[in-house]
Order: C-alpha cells, then structure tokens, then sequence
C-alpha cells in the first residue's frame, strides 16, 4: 500500500461532508434553524442521525488509523536517527493515546445523541476537542523535535498555531457552552432564537464549535504531506494448527 497520503485526504473529506451534508439536510428538513446550529443537533432526528452516525463511525475509524500510521512512522523514523531525543517516544505514545481517545470520542457524539443519551454524548464531545486539541500539542512538539531528519519547519510553526487556536476555541467552547445552557428559556435548543434567552453566548458556542472542527479536519489533511515517503505492506498472518477441531 504505497498511497498512504491518501488516507489523511479520505479522512478530511469523509469529515466534511458528514458535517456539511448532515447540516443541509436537517435544515430543509426543518429540524434546525440556518443560523449557526450545533454541529451535533443537525444530527439529532432522523434520518440525518442515522447516515451522520454511520459516516462519523467511518470517519473515526479512518482517523483512528492516520493516527496509527503517524505514531508508527515517528517511530521507525526515531530507530534510524537514535541521536533523537529520547523524549520522542514518550510523547508519541501520549500522541497515539489522545488521538485514539479522541476517535473514540468523535464516535460518542455520533452514536450518543444528546437528546437521548446527553451525558455520554457530553463525554464524548469532551474527549473529541479536549484529547484531539492535546494530541495536535504533541504533535507540534514532535514535530520540532524531529526537524530536520523529517517535516519542515512551516508545518512545525503551522502546528503550533493550530495548537494554540484548538486551545483557546476549546476554553472558549466551553464556558459559553455552560452559560447558554444555563440561560436557555426556549422549548427546543435545536431551533434557538434570539428570545429564548444565551442566544449571544449559544452563536459564540456555535461558530467556536465549527470552526475547531474545520481545524481538526484541516490538521489531519496536513499529514498528506508527511505520509507521502510511508509505505504499508499487508499484515503477516502464520498458522498455528493444521487441524481444526469442531
């Protein structure tokens, strides 16, 4: 499998058009309101819950293998090069952590609606932005850490500041999450108006959400370039027993 490249691409795309299709499609259905929706209550009724959960768990599965590939390829990269830093491999077994924590996550939100299940889907939403915003700061360290044997110094700093805006989205997600919840007055947080109260603290949540979304897919899309010397071969499979016993 020599167009690992590829794989960060289907990732991205898969990812966007999950949350682009999901939202279009529940707002000529009546079930959201155009301005600037959850990511999540566009996928709240069926059957636009149904294909955005079958496509984010595709989605998350793709993203949890990116993951892999990178963490393996630092790690082959730090067997060539052991005048590498030793911290290299401790934050790359973090990185490969908080990235499949926040797989997993990613697969909460599309799986645990928050009508139905809120505090599972509330979990998984935490631990989507929270450990995703963690592993792209291991990244970017990484990142620095093994300049020049691999990357360029452009994606180091575009990693960083990738970084720094997760984190600062993240907080700000967050604490106006709370407060738009808390001064909610309306009958249906999927079709908030102005009137129903936290309506400036719901739009900032809102517009926070999709932007570190879009920065997530974008970071994901920036290993293209990193994955285009890796190359996959199919996994050795050996028998252990001739006989089979029924």
């Amino acid at each position: 499998m020599s167009q690992v490249y590829l794989l960060p691409v289907a990732t991205f795309l898969i990812f966007q058009v999950t949350f682009l299709g999901t939202y279009i499609f529940a707002v000529l259905e009546g079930h959201v309101v155009p301005t600037v929706p959850y990511i999540s209550d566009a996928a709240t009724y069926s059957p636009e819950s149904c294909v955005f959960g079958q496509l984010i768990n595709i989605g998350s599965v793709l993203l949890g293998i990116t993951i892999y590939v990178r963490y393996r390829q630092v790690l082959q990269l730090y067997e060539h090069h052991p005048e590498l830093d030793a911290s290299v491999l401790r934050q790359n077994r973090m990185a490969l952590w908080f990235g499949l924590v926040s797989c997993l996550g990613i697969s909460f939100v599309g799986n645990f609606q928050e009508t139905n299940v809120r505090i599972v889907h509330f979990i998984g939403a935490f631990c989507c932005f929270g450990c995703g915003t963690l592993y792209f700061w291991m990244q970017a360290l990484i990142s620095y850490l093994i300049f020049p044997m691999s990357g360029t110094r452009i994606y180091a700093h575009l990693w960083l500041g990738m970084s720094v805006f997760c984190t600062i989205l993240f907080i700000l997600l967050a604490v106006t999450g709370v407060m738009s919840y808390i001064l909610f007055k309306g009958q249906n947080p999927r079709k908030w108006y102005p009137s129903d109260g936290g309506w400036y603290f719901h739009v900032v949540t809102s517009i926070s959400e999709w932007i570190i979304a879009t920065i997530f897919s974008f970071f994901i899309l920036s290993f293209t370039n990193e994955f285009r010397d890796v190359s996959l071969s199919h996994p050795q499979i050996a028998l252990m027993s001739y006989s089979t016993t029924i």
